[in-house]
């Protein structure tokens, strides 16, 4: 019997550990949000960054937190979710700060840009050189509280209905895009950039609406159908060498939580980041074997115009953060700043790394 009460004695701390903690008023709170998104249900984006976050969050706080996920258009419009959570329609909602851009360039650094960080640096600089507490800061300027849920890897540069190789062949064309890359196609190399939501861009390209699209990496296009669209594949992306994907809630909503379930949800959306952009990256390969194996022409640039393209980016957003700073206000050459200072870094010590490629 005594050591039956030593065991017991010893397993107490660890059965009280695992135990739900219950607030002081004897009533565990139960939480359910409707998050809308800018895709529509179904896609990539919809399970891999925000079904998945809502399957972390009820893991990870023993269900009682309920996030409802929604298609584009089924609460709020999809390029509208950040306003649909400032007007209080919904209680959280999920987009990309891509569509912000022009509200605030600032947004560009956190969208991700050309001439950019890639996946593997850009997650890197977000949870270890400053860029996740730098986007929540800037997020709480303006009354959300943000959670990154989703950063994706290096996209497809264009499924195209002509074939695009250089400057020139971009000058003229009708190019469905959003963020910096559309103000860089327009001011840079006189394309015509049009944003239509997501969910209308395959019927866009099949009718030639447009020359060519960008979207997302190969995973994430090829359930969408463009390379049945359009017989051009047109790659790297250095548009888009990579992503990010929030969800955000009014402070107010954030602060109403239990304060037990704050980091529970702030590691289910860590979680969600991690497990995402690898399956992005398992999903990628496959998808290019099944680009590679049909009828599509795959282009990939000269290293020359990618450099040109990279550098027309970076002018971009160097000239935004010094026009902002011309006006009082340096946020965003600071950040900018910060951010270029780590690419620096990255760019010039880590050629140790094996990445397997041809």
């Amino acid at each position: 019997m005594l050591q039956t009460m030593k065991r017991w004695a010893l397993a107490a701390p660890i059965l009280m550990a695992m135990m739900p903690v219950v607030p002081t008023n004897g009533l565990a709170q139960e939480v359910t949000w409707q998050v809308p998104t800018s895709v529509p249900e179904g896609s990539p984006y919809y399970v891999n960054f925000l079904e998945r976050f809502a399957d972390n969050v009820e893991l990870l706080t023993d269900g009682r937190v309920d996030i409802e996920p929604f298609g584009a258009g089924v609460l709020v419009p999809a390029l509208q979710v950040y306003e649909g959570v400032a007007d209080g329609v919904v209680q959280a909602g999920h987009s990309t700060p891509s569509y912000r851009v022009n509200q605030d360039p600032m947004n560009a650094i956190f969208a991700g840009f050309p001439g950019g960080m890639g996946p593997e640096a850009f997650i890197t600089w977000i949870y270890e050189g400053g860029g996740k507490e730098a986007l929540y800061d800037f997020r709480a300027s303006e009354g959300f509280k943000s959670l990154v849920v989703g950063i994706g890897s290096s996209e497809i540069m264009a499924h195209s209905n002509v074939p695009v190789r250089k400057a020139e062949d971009l000058k003229g064309l009708k190019y469905r895009t959003s963020g910096p890359w559309a103000e860089v196609m327009k001011d840079y190399f006189g394309a015509v950039p049009t944003v239509v939501p997501p969910g209308e861009i395959y019927t866009l390209l099949q009718r030639k609406g447009v020359d060519l699209i960008e979207w997302g990496p190969p995973s994430g296009n090829l359930p969408e159908g463009f390379h049945e669209a359009a017989k051009y594949i047109i790659v790297p992306g250095v548009h888009q060498p990579t992503f990010l994907w929030e969800v955000v809630l009014k402070q107010e909503t954030w602060d109403a939580l239990d304060d037990e379930l704050k980091p529970l949800i702030e590691k289910a959306a860590d979680l969600t980041t991690m497990q995402a952009l690898l399956h992005f990256y398992a999903e990628d390969v496959k998808a290019l074997e099944t680009y590679r194996k049909g009828p599509n022409e795959i282009i990939t640039l000269d290293p020359e115009f990618v450099t040109e393209l990279s550098e027309a980016g970076v002018d971009w957003i160097t000239k935004k953060a010094e026009t902002l700073k011309s006006e009082g206000k340096p946020e965003m050459a600071e950040l900018l700043a910060n951010y270029m200072a780590f690419e620096k870094s990255w760019a010039a010590e880590s050629s140790y790394l094996i990445r397997n490629q041809d």
